[in-house]
């Protein structure tokens, strides 16, 4: 499916690899330390395998619970993700109340990286790395990984050092870890982005403690033997993080229209339009629930739904309300599939994501517009299709049941329903599909034929 290749250019950047100065700066001044207790709680969340938009929010409501005097522990694995959920999270690290500790367990890569150095204590298991933050984004299918702009490299080497600094860590080695171009003597060489081993990083004081795992952790930090507890992720957050994956959520959004399409095309049944509401509200409750989507979108979504409400039940044909209800709808799910995160717009235009969503979007519509049109041309050749589909779709020349083949010009009739132009009409106490010759009839209208072409019935007001 042609929705699914445009999917590829959803630009997941993974962080990646460094910058430094020349000179050695002093280590930062170390920040106030939090106050914490042996009989506060002990909270455990694990950070492995890709950083994605669905971690994001968990980890926040966690945070947010923690209090002063509590101790999280981040379980960290990870090659890295997306730029803007790992800026999230550490938004959320460096305001938490409750001392934070990152347990590098083997490798805090790229996004992994920068969620670490915003920890107040760092702890690397043996044969453990750090490092490696450049940003880079992937490109179209074949294409591989793709740099970003000069200006995006900037912007995430700041973030690094300014994060490395708020912790009382080098600013200097942070930023080596997102620009190859920044060289610090006795550390990296210039032209290679900088990752370090437990024993670099416990050096140059990156790494406050080397531990074999989590016991010998809590007994360095002076939690001998408690237990951690691991808070869940609740039943919304799984769901939701099913629906926000990509494949899944441009399902859901091709058959919301392809509902829609088929809709207008059957003449108002109502049964595919709440098909069609329902995938495309399971796409909202996902992107909701992990903060893509907010209650503008939804309000905006709504108010596309209200308005092809109103052009299906109400109003006469397919014009400037159905149309408007179509865009604020293709709006509100490009706005749900990417939030603006804190940073400069232009540096966030161009990691591609919105973009991306963009492309995706309109990559749905160019598949249901596709499947409608095969739908149209053989659906109505199904038993099924004989039953939903207007006749008026049948191909010229394609097979059609004995009463409509019966059906005489001059014959009288009544519209059984709204015919715009295209619905049902009762003749010869046959409910057969038939289309308007100029425009919109009533339901309970007389009608008479004026053509049969084929199985294609016109009538006109009687």
């Amino acid at each position: 499916m042609p929705v699914f290749s445009a999917l590829a250019v959803i630009a997941f950047l993974v962080l990646g690899a460094g910058t430094a100065r020349a000179d050695k700066p002093a280590k930062a001044a170390a920040p106030a330390a939090k106050s914490w207790s042996k009989d506060g709680r002990l909270l455990l969340i694990p950070i492995h395998g890709t950083i994605d938009l669905g971690l994001a929010p968990f980890v926040e409501r966690v945070l947010q619970r923690a209090q002063q005097g509590d101790t999280v522990i981040l379980d960290v694995d990870t090659f890295g993700g997306r730029v803007d959920a790992a800026v999230r999270i550490r938004d959320a690290l460096l305001s938490s109340k409750a001392r934070v500790v990152a347990f590098i367990n083997r490798r805090a890569i790229s996004a992994g990286a920068l969620i670490s150095l915003a920890s107040d204590v760092i702890a690397m298991t043996p044969g453990g790395t750090i490092g490696a933050a450049t940003p880079v984004q992937m490109g179209s299918p074949g294409e591989g990984m793709k740099p970003v702009e000069e200006k995006v490299v900037s912007y995430m080497r700041k973030e690094m050092k300014a994060t490395a600094e708020a912790k009382g860590r080098r600013g200097d080695i942070a930023e080596a870890m997102v620009d190859g171009d920044v060289e610090i003597e006795g550390v990296n060489k210039k032209g290679k982005v900088l990752t370090l081993t437990t024993e670099e990083a416990k050096r140059l004081g990156i790494s406050d403690h080397t531990v074999p795992d989590l016991d010998e952790l809590l007994a360095s930090i002076g939690l001998p033997g408690r237990t951690a507890e691991k808070p869940g992720i609740t039943w919304a957050e799984r769901v939701a993080r099913f629906l926000t994956d990509p494949t899944v959520s441009s399902l859901l959004m091709t058959l919301g229209f392809l509902g829609i399409l088929i809709e207008f095309y059957t003449g108002g049944h109502g049964l595919m339009l709440i098909v069609s509401l329902v995938c495309l509200g399971l796409f909202f409750f996902g992107h909701l629930v992990v903060d893509l989507a907010g209650w503008e979108e939804l309000a905006l979504f709504l108010v596309g739904a209200a308005l092809l409400v109103v052009e299906l039940f109400v109003l006469p044909g397919f014009g400037v309300t159905g149309v408007a209800g179509i865009a604020f709808m293709l709006l509100s799910l490009v706005l749900a599939l990417e939030e603006i995160p804190k940073m400069p717009f232009d540096v966030y235009w161009s990691l591609g994501l919105l973009r991306s969503a963009l492309a995706r979007v309109m990559g749905v519509v160019i598949v249901t517009a596709a499947l409608g049109v095969v739908i149209a041309r053989y659906a109505p050749r199904t038993p099924l299709g004989r039953r939903v589909m207007l006749a008026a779709a049948t191909p010229a020349g394609a097979s059609f049941p004995a009463e409509t083949a019966a059906t005489q010009v001059g014959q009288t009739g009544v519209a059984a329903t709204d015919l715009r132009p295209a619905g049902k009409a009762l003749l010869s106490g046959q409910r057969l599909d038939v289309v308007s010759e100029g425009g919109y009839i009533d339901k309970d209208a007389a009608v008479r034929v004026v053509a049969v072409e084929g199985s294609r019935i016109v009538v006109r007001p009687a």
